[in-house]
């Protein structure tokens, strides 16, 4: 996944990438050799964020290469394009930044990003993408930058690989995967025993597929620390069922179990950096077909808490298979629920792409959660609970609808019924999201992406993690 980044140590001699501060680039090139101004000067070259420029050696060899950033939270993209764009070879970032933890990391993480690239059904024929090498030094800031960087690697990896290959059963094999390399206990309840087991909700929507629906749950840490509990959507190819969806709107459904990835992801981060948390990961995992097994407007379902559930559209089935996780999540009493979930397009009409929606009973986890997205550049935003909504899922043949009559608010419809089933929870968030990159971007490619996790993984670091 990253093994364009290699270990620094006195048998590498890198060519040395010399970061510079937009705003000083003038006081910087007064410093120079003339010979270097010169160079400068002739290529037009002014620091500005992201932009790079090689500067020759004395023997007309590859010297040194400028980098040009800006100290702020989107650091981390100035230097992500580096990896693809530099002539191969092995670079280095400069001695001289080492000691500055905070930039190191920034850079170190846009440089993992910058070279993360899925090949997985690419046939290696010379005509893949060209790498440069990166030679980081073994200090904190860098190991801190890869587990960052392997925790959103193995989201997007999840959302990249299609349905055919990353089914209910091939999404539960990546968690024991990720179980077996921390040391956590994973188990799935599968098909019919989901209805022994009371999670009635999964199972319906799941049943119309062939391959059995199931609730994968991992749990590590100390049974005495702080409970945290992550829930991910794990719908893992969605047809709409019988309502539908048009072809152009399948295309992209092999994201829809983005939410889990998420969470496998976040919760790679939490396990590697050891935090002191008793963690769980709650994933119901099914894919939502149409077949004669298939679940149907109208229908009146049963959830794990006991509430019926009327089917208003069977395209609205995140929130229905949500219900029966969060309902277990919410049992445990835990000091916070987060959960992530590909939910609505009416969250991507109200923010773009790039801006996942958050819901929270906590103003202060929303807030922390804005907060360091922000300064990550890792955005989350918030949007209300809002009460007078709550009337909108009424149904006069079950305890609740699973949708809205009207149009308007969908987002908040979603994360409203989602509330139902985590009520009383000490601290919930709801991350809408859209998990996907529409666009190539440096460190930031078309296809599956991380959202809101680096902004979760620093709040439950700064909350549990002393």
């Amino acid at each position: 996944m990253f093994d364009h980044i290699i270990a620094r140590d006195s048998s590498t001699n890198p060519i040395t990438i010399t970061p510079i501060v937009e705003s000083e680039f003038e006081s910087w090139l007064a410093d120079q050799s003339e010979t270097t101004k010169a160079w400068v000067a002739a290529n037009g070259y002014e620091a500005k964020r992201g932009t790079q420029l090689a500067l020759p050696g004395s023997n007309g060899a590859f010297g040194s290469v400028l980098i040009g950033y800006v100290d702020d939270a989107k650091a981390i993209w100035d230097f992500a394009g580096l990896p693809t764009s530099l002539p191969e070879g092995v670079y280095g970032l400069s001695d001289s930044i080492s000691d500055n933890a905070a930039l190191y990391e920034k850079a170190a993480l846009g440089l993992y990003l910058g070279g993360y690239r899925f090949d997985r059904y690419r046939k290696d024929d010379g005509k893949k993408d060209k790498r440069a090498k990166i030679a980081l030094h073994d200090i904190e800031a860098a190991k801190r930058a890869e587990n960052t960087a392997r925790g959103i690697g193995l989201a997007r990896d999840l959302i990249n690989i299609p349905a055919n290959d990353m089914g209910p059963a091939e999404l539960e094999a990546a968690a024991r995967a990720l179980g077996e390399e921390f040391g956590a206990r994973v188990s799935a309840i599968v098909g019919d025993d989901l209805l022994k087991q009371n999670y009635p909700a999964i199972h319906t929507v799941g049943y119309g597929s062939d391959r059995d629906p199931r609730l994968i749950d991992l749990v590590w840490g100390d049974a005495d620390a702080p409970k945290i509990t992550l829930v991910g959507k794990g719908v893992c190819f969605d047809t709409g069922g019988y309502d539908l969806k048009p072809s152009s709107n399948m295309l992209l459904m092999k994201k829809d179990m983005g939410g889990s990835a998420q969470v496998l992801g976040l919760a790679r981060m939490i396990m590697a950096a050891n935090l002191p948390v008793r963690l769980r990961v709650l994933i119901p995992a099914v894919e939502n077909m149409v077949s004669g097994r298939a679940y149907r407007p109208s229908d009146i379902l049963k959830t794990r808490k006991g509430l019926t559930v009327e089917v208003g559209n069977t395209d609205a089935e995140g929130r229905i298979v949500l219900s029966d996780a969060l309902t277990e999540a919410a049992s445990e009493n835990p000091e916070l629920i987060l959960d992530f979930a590909t939910l609505t397009g009416a969250a991507r009409v109200a923010l773009g792409l790039g801006l996942p929606a958050l819901f929270s009973n906590d103003d202060d986890l929303a807030n922390g959660l804005m907060e360091n997205g922000l300064a990550l550049h890792d955005p989350l935003w918030r949007l209300p609970l809002w009460d007078e909504y709550r009337p909108q899922l009424d149904s006069k043949a079950a305890d609740m609808n699973n949708i809205s009559g009207s149009p308007f608010g969908g987002a908040i419809i979603a994360a409203l019924f989602l509330d139902r089933f985590v009520e009383g929870a000490k601290s919930w968030a709801h991350i809408d999201l859209m998990a996907w990159n529409p666009t190539d971007r440096p460190g930031r490619p078309t296809g599956g992406e991380a959202q809101g996790i680096r902004a979760a993984f620093k709040l439950i670091e700064d909350r549990f993690g002393k």
